[in-house]
């Protein structure tokens, strides 16, 4: 019993240390996307680099896949790695950090739904109270700053991009866990990422040809580094761990933390100052995913 408290905290760690990562993705990729580089051809980059980074990391994993298990896995690269990626990045050179941040609570709510549906999990009174707590939380936080100026110039197809990435994630959730028992999660996601690598080339290799490297400024190729490194390879691998502890939908819920960090981290840096409706905001967000992940 101890172990198992041990893992579970250790789990909770690391879907936060996902949610703090992906809170500072959404302003820095705005800030060299579509400037320097295209979508399509930072998701190349990206998918790329984990791919690799994956099978490095899996070099001593001895198991086999099913083959009766590919097509599940060929649907989770395509799910969870290239349409989830592509359309995110996408939608994000359209619109504004602060609207896809918002649509991107479609996620935890998507999640549970499929769960109840595909995986038979039981939809219990206190975690639809904590999806709409932590829904609400989000809002109010997100809702204050939408006076943030950002180069959006198709904000409707932005936001429905942002909304196919949601749902996109939300059915890679559900597909991965049922393989979370039954294989070692380095050995998934070093197939995950093939498979979605293999769809992403034929989208994203004009807009790669496109870069112009040698315009570009320092601080670009640093946060190329971090997408590629703590975007990419943790969070997948932080968030494939946690599943084998976890359910999906208590993966999903941590997505309500991420609007809160980015304004944590706009404070710490000096850019924002704490008030009411931030503190009351916080408030709903941990309650909201306290109750998700309450047994």
């Amino acid at each position: 019993m101890p172990n198992k408290s041990k893992y579970l905290i250790l789990a909770h760690v690391s879907m936060f240390a996902v949610a703090l990562i992906y809170a500072a993705n959404f302003s820095l990729a705005k800030m060299i996307m579509p400037l320097y580089i295209g979508a399509f051809a930072f998701i190349f980059l990206r998918v790329g680099a984990a791919t690799i980074l994956f099978w490095i990391f899996s070099w001593n994993v001895k198991e086999k896949i099913d083959r009766k298990d590919l097509p599940q896995l060929v649907l989770c690269g395509f799910f969870g790695v290239a349409l989830n990626m592509m359309t995110f990045f996408k939608g994000l050179e359209y619109t504004t950090p602060i609207n896809g941040a918002l649509i991107m609570l479609l996620t935890p709510i998507l999640v549970s739904v499929f769960s109840f549906v595909i995986l038979k999990e039981k939809l219990k009174w206190t975690k639809i109270v904590g999806l709409i707590m932590g829904l609400i939380g989000a809002y109010i936080l997100i809702n204050q700053r939408q006076n943030v100026e950002w180069n959006a110039n198709n904000i409707p197809l932005g936001n429905l991009l942002v909304a196919i990435n949601a749902a996109s994630y939300g059915v890679y959730l559900i597909m991965i866990k049922p393989l979370t028992q039954k294989y070692n999660y380095l050995l998934l996601l070093r197939w995950t990422f093939t498979f979605g690598f293999c769809f992403v080339i034929p989208f994203s290799w004009s807009e790669l040809t496109e870069i112009r490297w040698s315009e570009w400024p320092a601080f670009a190729y640093w946060v190329l580094l971090y997408v590629l490194i703590a975007v990419t390879f943790l969070t997948y691998l932080l968030n494939g761990w946690a599943l084998t502890i976890v359910s999906p939908a208590l993966v999903g819920a941590y997505i309500y933390l991420q609007p809160l960090l980015t304004s944590f981290i706009a404070i710490v840096g000096g850019f924002d100052v704490m008030n009411l409706t931030m503190a009351s905001a916080s408030i709903f967000i941990f309650i909201g995913v306290y109750m998700v992940g309450k047994k």
